[in-house]
């Protein structure tokens, strides 16, 4: 694919730096496998004072512009005054925004193939331009939302690991303070709960009926592969904090503000006050894509799921262990190192 014509990069990455005067965008990155717990994590993070949860942002161009599916306030997409605002003040308006090219883009560079040509030093003299050209969607929508929203950090839970390799080369450049929260859970607890029937909630309106769901072989695949390139990550100079599902819901008030103080919020017991021992209230909240926690408002209870450990046929158990064995000793959850 060629580059478009208004792209513009040398082969080192992205060059262009923030408007004088103007601080980049702050992005907390919520990194890891789906189902690891991450929407739980960003709730409570959205409640912080500063902070502003985007929900899934690698969707919110095909579920949301294109969709139409539910904001996390209950009404479409193309219907939340806060969304609208945001498309108008980074594209002039959804309508502007060339969701063909975007896909193209997307298909060129943000696939977890494409992982080891971003990782490197200097980008392929080929890939830089489209690097370049795809994340400037990336970054106009998060100057808008923290303009829109006042926020001071943005919380993207994209997940994907290929999309923070992406990201990483506007921070090199200036262009955005990225920080990444490698959120891990355990692989059998992961791998049965990919393969459970949960409804999405868009299917009122039309949308697919069910979430996606893989055998546990191919989830310890994924497992793999997405944890092992947060790490390739955190070596490659991009500030990550890795934290265990099950650690976070064992002290959710220690570890918020653990997590506040790595993003730059606020950690005080003031600004915690909404997540007690073993629960939290939720406010309604804008996030664009993701799970359908992000629907919850109210009172709800934190405690680690682990109906994995009898619900996940032994066979399964066994295949999925012995898959991922090296990374669960690495994080503990075997005895190791982390």
């Amino acid at each position: 694919m060629s580059p478009h014509p208004n792209a513009d990069a040398s082969a080192e990455g992205p060059a262009d730096g923030p408007a004088e005067g103007a601080a980049p965008p702050r992005v907390l990155f919520l990194g890891g496998l789906g189902r690891s717990g991450t929407t739980l994590v960003e709730r409570l993070l959205g409640e912080l004072p500063g902070a502003m949860a985007l929900g899934e942002v690698v969707h919110l161009w095909e579920r949301g512009v294109h969709e139409g599916e539910r904001c996390g306030c209950g009404v479409p997409f193309g219907e939340c005054p806060v969304w609208l605002r945001v498309g108008k003040a980074a594209f002039g308006g959804w309508d502007a925004l060339d969701l063909g090219r975007f896909a193209e883009l997307r298909a060129a560079v943000d696939r977890t193939r494409h992982i080891p040509a971003l990782a490197r030093d200097r980008l392929p003299a080929d890939r830089a331009p489209l690097v370049t050209e795809y994340v400037d969607h990336y970054l106009r929508l998060y100057r808008a939302v923290a303009a829109e929203a006042g926020a001071t950090v943005l919380i993207d839970s994209s997940k994907q690991a290929s999309l923070a390799f992406c990201l990483r080369w506007a921070a090199r450049a200036g262009r955005l303070d990225l920080r990444v929260l490698h959120v891990v859970r355990d692989s059998r607890g992961v791998a049965y709960s990919w393969t459970r029937e949960v409804r999405r909630p868009e299917a009122d309106a039309g949308g697919d009926e069910y979430m996606t769901r893989w055998p546990p072989h191919r989830t310890a695949v994924h497992w793999n592969a997405e944890n092992g390139a947060y790490q390739l990550l955190a070596r490659r100079g991009v500030r990550v904090r890795r934290m265990r599902y099950e650690d976070f819901v064992a002290d959710p008030r220690g570890r918020l503000r653990d997590i506040a103080r790595f993003a730059g919020l606020p950690a005080g017991d003031a600004a915690l006050a909404f997540a007690g021992d073993g629960h939290a209230e939720l406010t309604a909240n804008h996030t664009a894509s993701g799970n359908p926690m992000r629907f919850r408002t109210g009172r709800i209870d934190i405690r680690s799921d682990d109906r994995w450990r009898t619900a996940l046929p032994a066979a399964d158990q066994r295949k999925v262990t012995a898959m991922t064995l090296p990374l669960l000793r690495h994080y503990s959850y075997l005895g190791g190192d982390a």
